[in-house]
């Protein structure tokens, strides 16, 4: 199972009895899971029921959610509203007693607001809009399914790039282990340089105490333990790239992990092809640490 990006987007089309709409959905990184929805009026009640559709795909990512409604072209139909028609007459009635002015005719009282409505301006019943709604949630889910088909495409790729540099720290910790200064008499020859400048210095000094300032540098020197951190976080980054689920917080952290060991190491280094490849790894895993923040 590959990991998954938290960076897509999906779009998906929808129709019924009249009504068109369209779903956006985007997502970017996040630390947590942040959903913003953009809803028409009147259709506020989707809210919670689009929150748990997302809840139940991602863990992680900053997604926005935006419904948008046409109405398509009417079949034309026309409907005379009697009940409005009867309050229209009756106030005109009301008016004419009042004022003594005469009475609209016919073709006026059409042009009233509302007593004449198309067939999409019809009084919609709770069965016919709970099914439109049912509908809408329908192609939400369609478009949460394609976005998370495209954060998995994007985790592909992700993965791909993560490998490879993982397969750098990897050669650069070997050409470090393998450089001729860390060699026994490469050291030895260091330390011998340095009691020399030291003896150069200091007119006496005691033998146990230099015994234990060459042990100290000869440790200090040593690169050992963070050479075989680095090959454990190495098998443990490919490891997690291939669990299930939300895996973008443990590689940040062992990103961070590689960090450390490689400015310990820079810190560490007493040979200029060390140092040169100290800060190779240090490029390396900034660039790591990059990719992995986009990581679910």
């Amino acid at each position: 199972m590959t990991i998954s990006s938290m960076t897509g987007f999906a779009r998906v089309d929808g129709s019924a009895d009249g009504l068109a709409w369209t779903w956006e959905a985007r997502s970017v990184n996040g630390r947590g899971l942040d959903v913003r929805l953009r809803l028409p009026p009147g259709y506020e009640g989707l809210e919670v029921a689009a929150r748990d559709a997302v809840s139940k795909r991602f863990a992680r990512g900053s997604i926005a959610l935006s419904l948008a409604l046409e109405r398509q072209q009417g079949n034309g139909s026309v409907r005379l509203n009697e009940l409005v028609l009867a309050d229209v007459i009756k106030a005109a009635d009301r008016v004419s007693a009042l004022s003594g002015a005469a009475k609209p005719d016919a073709a006026q009282f059409l042009m009233i607001k509302g007593v004449l409505e198309t067939a999409d301006q019809a009084v919609e019943d709770s069965e016919a809009r709970a099914a439109r709604e049912s509908a809408v949630l329908r192609s939400l889910e369609a478009t949460l399914d394609k976005l998370a088909e495209a954060r998995r495409a994007e985790g592909t790729r992700l993965a791909d790039i993560v490998r490879d540099q993982l397969a750098q720290i990897e050669r650069l910790a070997g050409e470090v282990r393998a450089s001729p200064s860390r060699s026994p008499e490469a050291i030895v020859a260091r330390l011998k340089d340095a009691m020399a400048r030291l003896f150069e210095t200091t007119a006496a000094l005691d033998q146990d105490r230099l015994h234990q300032e060459a042990m100290l540098m000869a440790t200090r020197a040593d690169v050992e333990e963070e050479l075989q951190r680095l090959a454990a976080h190495v098998s443990g980054a490919r490891d997690i790239i291939s669990e299930p689920g939300a895996v973008g917080r443990k590689l940040d952290f062992l990103a961070q992990e590689f960090n450390r060991e490689a400015n310990t190491l820079c810190s560490k280094a007493n040979a200029v092809d060390v140092t040169r490849l100290g800060l190779q790894l240090k490029t390396v895993i900034d660039q790591l640490r990059e990719q992995v923040q986009n990581v679910e």
